[in-house]
């Protein structure tokens, strides 16, 4: 189970670093095309049309094919995706190359996310304590090293295909090396029950008439908002709404990453000892008690440690929803994709959602929107209590 553990750890790192990879170079690859902002809108949007597509298809991928054997064929689509997005930049170059790979990194980002979460949960399932939490920091820590790798190669001067692609071998060679440690989901599935309805297409369909399922999906919708807000707008907010320079307004995000990390290993301390709905109430109504700060008071330093406490408040949607998704192990690939696919609805519509309304009304007023969604996820949390709890 050890060595099933910590692959699982790689596996959730090597996402976040070819995303961090890709979007540390985004400066460097409007400026080869000469792209306006909202033409780079376009290039961040076959990102998210792609996972759409790879969410939607990935419970009956996994349901046929298993998670090991997703997470492999998925992170390989990964690599030739992030690749094939660099090559754009030097054949040509290329806007249509590059958006082509950008979409092939979608839909594979999106179907590795769900294979990989539901062998997290059933590794989860298999040591009995919270576990989702770490390997969502360790998605984390991806994300930092892909950062620190991408700023490494643009103060080197390496060209952005170079650096894309050298990231993208590595990616391919360890996932195609820690997978072969992943056990099949079902070893820890629940004993067969004769009355349970089939594993077919119209089974896996029927999670989304499922109750638990569609309320778990807008707890996890209401995380994802909470923070895919912060990625996308905090910084800009706090230059353009508590007057901080761009600098400060780059720290600020990087505390509150920091936070949001430090919150997901410390996490399932709290979720042994208390469970899953405190800790979800508890950790949303302090993300909306942060950005009641963040948005109405007017000192930027006071602003700058509610970030700290937002980042805590929104550090642990996510990972227990994915859990949450996953408790029956002969739906988990079907729940956990539905979950997964209302949850991302937020990294689709929220930035430019808050984008509009931060031009009509201000970013900080924006973030009253993120603030309305806290509150719902602190109302519904009851719909991700753990079976064994009543």
């Amino acid at each position: 189970m050890l060595k099933w553990r910590n692959a699982v750890f790689v596996v959730f790192v090597l996402p976040g670093v070819a995303m961090a990879s890709w979007v540390s170079r985004l400066p460097a690859v409007r400026d080869v095309f000469g792209l306006r902002t909202d033409q780079v809108g376009v290039l961040i949007f076959a990102i998210a049309i792609g996972s759409i597509v790879g969410l939607v298809a990935s419970s009956h991928v996994v349901a046929r094919f298993g998670a090991r054997r997703t997470i492999r064929v998925g992170m390989t689509g990964v690599a030739v995706g992030v690749t094939l997005a660099g090559l754009g930049t030097v054949v040509g170059p290329s806007f249509a190359l590059t958006f082509a790979g950008l979409l092939v990194f979608g839909v594979s980002t999106g179907a590795t996310d769900v294979a990989m979460n539901v062998s997290g949960a059933a590794n989860e399932r298999a040591f009995g304590r919270s576990i989702m939490p770490i390997f969502h920091a360790f998605f984390s820590f991806g994300t930092v090293l892909g950062a620190g790798l991408g700023a490494l190669a643009e103060l080197l001067g390496i060209p952005i295909a170079v650096h894309l692609a050298v990231v993208c071998v590595a990616l391919a060679v360890t996932a195609l090396t820690a997978t072969r440690l992943l056990q099949h989901e079902d070893v820890v599935a629940e004993p067969a029950d004769d009355d349970a309805p089939s594993e077919g297409w119209r089974s896996r369909l029927s999670v989304w008439t499922d109750r638990r399922v569609l309320l778990v999906g807008v707890i996890v919708l209401s995380a994802a908002f909470a923070e895919g807000t912060a990625n996308d707008w905090l910084a800009l907010a706090m230059v353009d709404g508590h007057g901080v320079d761009n600098a400060t307004g780059a720290l600020v995000f990087g505390v509150f990453v920091t936070a949001m990390t430090v919150g997901r290993l410390l996490g399932v301390l709290l979720l042994d000892r208390f469970g899953r709905v405190i800790v979800l109430r508890a950790s949303f109504l302090l993300a909306a008690a942060a950005l009641l700060v963040v948005i109405f008071v007017p000192n930027p330093v006071v602003a700058a440690v509610a970030c700290v406490l937002w980042g805590l408040g929104a550090a642990l949607g996510f990972p227990i929803g994915m859990s949450a998704a996953a408790d029956d192990p002969r739906r988990a690939a079907a729940s956990v994709s539905a979950v997964a696919t209302i949850g991302y609805f937020a990294f689709l519509v929220g930035p430019p959602a808050i984008g509009f309304l931060g031009e009509a009304v201000g970013l900080l007023n924006a973030l009253i929107v993120v603030l309305v969604l806290c509150a719902v996820g602190a109302l519904l949390a009851g719909a991700a209590r753990e079976p064994s709890k009543g």
